[in-house]
């Protein structure tokens, strides 16, 4: 029987634009001073954990995060662009507020979670996304199995693993937090993931911007 995966999945330190409440999407905006601090912080924290792989979304948001807690592991990260965040078209680069002020139609699909709604400009409907973030997660897992694996991503991505560990479906309204640089502990088995611990902050302090709109 192969062994299950143990995984711990972290969202990106902060950034400007998560301060400000723009939406990012695969705009490729580094950390913050803040963001940097947090991702040494979740490194230290990390620093002890049996650490077999680091993986990331290529984007620089998640790259300098998985780069802080690849360092005392002196591991390579290994790129997966699988991990990205969401297309969102012509929201990115937006305020929350400038889209539903701008675009309010497609604003209330959004909102309401419409797994169908893709973002006018190119962007993801939630099946789309979901589907490669759970196929790179179940390719990673089984290349991994019995390991232990970081994998360094966003917030949506964060949303779809905790739907899918806990067997919630895409509209479901969101009741859990998606933390800058928060330890989220997933295990990985022929039956999908499971949920072993979510959102631990502990080591910021409680100091970290819950994604409102993933």
């Amino acid at each position: 029987m192969e062994l299950p995966t143990r995984l711990i999945a972290v969202r990106h330190g902060e950034t400007a634009w998560n301060a400000d409440a723009r939406l990012q999407g695969q705009l490729d905006i580094p950390l913050n001073a803040k963001g940097r601090w947090q991702a040494a912080r979740v490194a230290q924290a990390l620093a002890q954990e049996p650490v077999a792989a680091v993986y990331s979304s290529d984007l620089a948001r998640a790259w300098q995060t998985a780069d802080a807690i690849a360092a005392p592991h002196t591991l390579q990260i290994r790129p997966e662009v699988r991990l990205r965040e969401r297309a969102f078209g012509q929201f990115e680069g937006r305020t929350f507020a400038d889209i539903e002020r701008e675009l309010p139609e497609q604003a209330e699909r959004w909102r309401r979670r419409d797994p169908d709604f893709s973002p006018p400009g190119g962007g993801e409907d939630l099946r789309t996304f979901q589907a490669r973030v759970v196929e790179a997660v179940g390719d990673l897992s089984a290349r991994h199995a019995g390991e232990l694996v970081v994998l360094v991503a966003h917030g949506g991505v964060m949303d779809v693993l905790y739907r899918a560990a806990t067997r919630q479906a895409l509209q479901a309204p969101r009741t859990w937090l998606l933390g800058n640089a928060s330890v989220n502990r997933l295990l990985y088995t022929a039956q999908g993931l499971t949920l072993v611990g979510w959102a631990d902050d502990t080591h910021l302090a409680g100091d970290a911007l819950d994604e409102a709109a993933a």
